[in-house]
């Protein structure tokens, strides 16, 4: 650039060699620094208009590909750091041209490492939501808080990394640094302890997959869906719509319910309460009617719809544990006279909808319901119903003189 230069000021004439003094500049110099922004110019609206359209035309000629696909949606995103690259390239020849100091050259060095790491970062993001759309269109099993974790955590080593190269860049010696950090390192690690208790309890949350995102869970003080699980805390969406954060260390250190992991079988059970009676016959007839009323129901469950859940993959698991404990399979049918009560013979009805929908285990439990009282509206049997009498005591007290 040097030669270029002093090429372009033996060609000037002296005019502009005088005029150019008073910019404290060579015409030449000018001249190349003119050059350089109207090539950073032209590159950036390059790169953000023609060569942008002509990427997406070719990966939209393989849209029928998920990656190509995906790619498609990301490609700007990808591409603006190394955009931001080349710009930056060109305006440090500028700044060389003029003046460069020890603090713009390490300005220039820290940008550069950060342009090129949040590349890094955002091609490893493209590649993991590949994945995670990749199993999710199988209908595989994917954990999007894992792919969460693994960004926040690609973030915080991006970040060290950054911090290191600039450190480096400033002469520091690492080792030197690393060493007197010790006693240091211990305060800090001190004081930051809550912080990184709640940072190893999300990896050992994840790690013990207690829930993920979009699951119902229950604790000791919060219930919702969870929304985002991060370094230190995990988001829940209440039933109120209010969002919670709740510290990681807080969800580790209690029980968690969660209400999502649960395959088939939602629990229906209720007491139908009918007057006392000897009539055994007729109550077993009753009882039996409600078994086979629930037992032929489409949406209740039983041993024959769930004959092929025991052909699910039988793996070493099997002998481990109980496949219906692990993946929440409940098939429990009973129906019997379960007490007699003050003013009552209770029936117990205990059966499970074969969806754990909330909204259509509503539906299946309030038909249940009706056919049971239909049931017993067809029998000799009647519904009990609490009955209290007073009785009151008049006494006609007479007094007075004769």
């Amino acid at each position: 650039m040097e030669a270029l230069i002093q090429a372009i000021n033996h060609r000037m004439p002296e005019e502009f060699i005088r005029i150019s003094s008073y910019l404290h500049a060579s015409p030449g110099e000018l001249i190349m620094a003119m050059l350089l922004l109207l090539s950073a110019w032209g590159v950036n609206a390059w790169m953000r208009g023609p060569l942008l359209r002509t990427l997406k035309r070719m990966l939209y000629r393989k849209r029928r590909e998920e990656f190509y696909r995906l790619l498609f949606g990301r490609l700007e995103k990808i591409g603006r750091p190394l955009r931001l690259f080349v710009l930056l390239y060109l305006l440090r020849k500028v700044v060389d041209i003029f003046f460069m100091t020890r603090a713009l050259d390490t300005f220039f060095y820290a940008l550069y490492w950060f342009f090129f790491l949040w590349f890094i970062y955002e091609s490893i993001k493209f590649l993991l939501y590949a994945t995670l759309t990749a199993k999710i269109r199988k209908q595989r099993m994917a954990r999007r808080e894992l792919f969460n974790l693994f960004l926040n955590i690609t973030r915080v080593f991006i970040a060290f990394v950054l911090l290191v190269l600039i450190l480096a860049k400033l002469g520091v010696d690492l080792t030197a640094l690393i060493t007197s950090l010790g006693v240091g390192g211990a305060i800090v690690g001190l004081s930051a302890k809550d912080t990184l208790t709640n940072f190893f309890d999300s990896i050992r949350l994840v790690s013990e997959d207690a829930f993920r995102q979009g699951d119902w869970i229950e604790t000791s003080e919060v219930e919702g869906i969870v929304t985002e699980m991060g370094l230190t805390s995990t988001k829940l969406r209440t039933f109120d719509n209010a969002l919670v954060t709740v510290p990681n260390t807080k969800l580790a250190g209690g029980y968690i319910k969660n209400w999502t992991r649960r395959m088939v079988g939602r629990r229906i059970k209720f007491h139908l309460r009918i007057k006392p009676t000897s009539d055994t016959k007729e109550i077993d007839r009753v009882l039996y009617e409600i078994h086979e009323m629930l037992h032929r129901h489409p949406d209740i469950v039983n041993v024959n719809k769930l004959r092929y859940l025991l052909k699910m993959k039988k793996t070493y698991e099997d002998g481990l544990f109980n496949l219906e404990d692990k993946y929440g399979v409940r098939r429990t049918l009973l129906v019997y006279l379960d007490e007699i009560g003050e003013y009552s013979m209770n029936i117990l009805i205990y059966a499970f909808s074969i969806s754990v929908d909330w909204e259509e285990w509503l539906r299946v439990k309030q038909d249940v319901i009706e056919k049971t009282l239909k049931i017993l509206e067809e029998s000799q049997l009647e519904l009990a119903v609490p009955r209290q009498e007073i009785l009151l005591e008049r006494e006609d007290i007479v007094s007075g003189e004769g």
